[in-house]
């Protein structure tokens, strides 16, 4: 028997790049993509991972290298739609165009890559998708709308999708990180650089610069090995659960969606006047 194939978005770094070398730990075949193909370094000197350039927004990128992947492998068993970042500023400051980049990669991106493989996975009668969403998927706070928001789609249209292929032997999985320790704060920094600044949310900028923002690491942030483990076990299970949450701070903010909107209207209020 060949070795499963699975394609990842987004390893450059971070929770992509942890999860090539965790799926070559266990023996899969490994698609490891990114924009810029320099930026996967040493992952191309393993014998089962081929590298390869792939802009998620770009829909002749996924045709190509989805099948480049059918030629050699004849199989995709596993998608892990992991690239994404955050654009977060209020709502007022923040430029349209900065919110469709936003939906264009971390939305519109993992449904041009699901519709390319899912044809393959329903011709096998089995398959996996694993989307990597967030905490941010299920609770929203101030100055992140466009990123949760993002992330709310991407939760929603993965649940439609589970049930629309459970009948052909696929499995769709939402993987829900917390806080990780990795280079999603100063990607965030950067894309802050677009908003529009009327000085009437300093309070948010000094607490988005004092939080290093959300879900970018400090206090219960997970390695990006432990994000990574999640999505193998996704992969391997023959019945995985809807939604893996990674981390015992994404537990803990994932319950506060259950309090009273008064209760976290009055949190997010002593912050506000924390940092006015």
């Amino acid at each position: 028997m060949r070795p499963e194939t699975v394609l990842i978005t987004g390893c450059s770094s971070g929770i992509g790049r942890a999860t090539a070398a965790a799926f070559l730990d266990d023996g899969w075949t490994v698609y490891a993509t990114a924009r810029d193909t320099d930026d996967l370094g040493a992952l191309e000197d393993h014998e089962h991972c081929v590298v390869d350039e792939l802009d998620v927004t770009d829909d002749s990128d996924v045709r190509n290298v989805v099948n480049r992947i059918l030629r050699n492998e004849d199989r995709i068993d596993c998608l892990v739609n992991n690239a994404g970042y955050a654009q977060f500023g209020p709502t007022e400051e923040l430029p349209v165009d900065a919110v469709e980049d936003q939906f264009e990669v971390n939305v519109y991106g993992p449904h041009r890559l699901t519709r390319a493989v899912l044809p393959h996975m329903r011709e096998a009668g089995e398959g996996t998708v694993v989307n990597v969403s967030s905490v941010a998927g299920r609770l929203s706070m101030p100055g992140g709308g466009a990123y949760a928001g993002s992330k709310f789609a991407l939760e929603a249209m993965t649940d439609a999708l589970r049930w629309e292929v459970e009948e052909h032997g696929i499995d769709a999985v939402l993987v829900e990180p917390g806080p990780v320790e990795t280079q999603f704060t100063e990607r965030a920094e950067e894309e802050s650089d677009r908003t529009e600044r009327t000085g009437a949310y300093d309070w948010f900028w000094s607490m988005f610069e004092d939080t290093e923002a959300v879900g970018g690491g400090g206090t219960g942030a997970v390695e990006p090995e432990r994000v990574a483990t999640a999505i193998v076990d996704a992969a391997n299970l023959t019945d995985p659960p809807a939604r893996m949450p990674v981390g015992t701070l994404a537990d803990l903010l994932l319950k506060s969606r259950f309090l009273p909107d008064s209760v976290r209207d009055l949190a997010i209020r002593f912050a506000r006047k924390r940092f006015a």
